[in-house]
């Protein structure tokens, strides 16, 4: 009869593989959570200190450009007279509700692609390693 190796470990040690680790210390839905705290910041923040979970990694390339873009964009239509404006009322809340799944999605250890943001992070990542 085989012994098994995590026998006597609290439950949530078993569950965490290789792959959940990471350089900074924290589980990887947690890091991947905080890569969109403040957006672009802290995406370029684990993107400098992570190291080695290409989860955490991913969900702040993401970040990077979902935020950064959001941000480059406001400010070029706040240069459209009235129609500027419009648009930022309309990119506030999406930016709210993406902000708001963006962290769920993470931090339930999903890998959430955006339909193109996600594909330039893989891309980017790989250009990376």
């Amino acid at each position: 009869m085989e012994q098994d190796p995590n026998k006597g470990m609290p439950p949530a040690e078993e569950k965490k593989t290789e792959e959940e680790k990471s350089s900074t210390g924290l589980d990887q839905n947690v890091g991947g959570l905080l890569a969109y705290l403040l957006g672009a910041v802290t995406g370029i923040i684990f993107l400098i200190i992570e190291k080695e979970n290409n989860f955490i990694r991913f969900h702040a390339m993401q970040s990077v450009l979902v935020f950064g873009g959001l941000f480059v964009i406001g400010i070029v239509v706040n240069f459209i007279p009235i129609i500027g404006i419009l648009i930022n009322l309309i990119i506030a809340p999406v930016s709210l509700i993406l902000w708001i799944i963006l962290m769920i999605k993470a931090y339930q250890g999903e890998r959430y692609h955006l339909v193109v943001a996600g594909k330039m992070a893989e891309e980017q990542l790989e250009k990376f390693n």
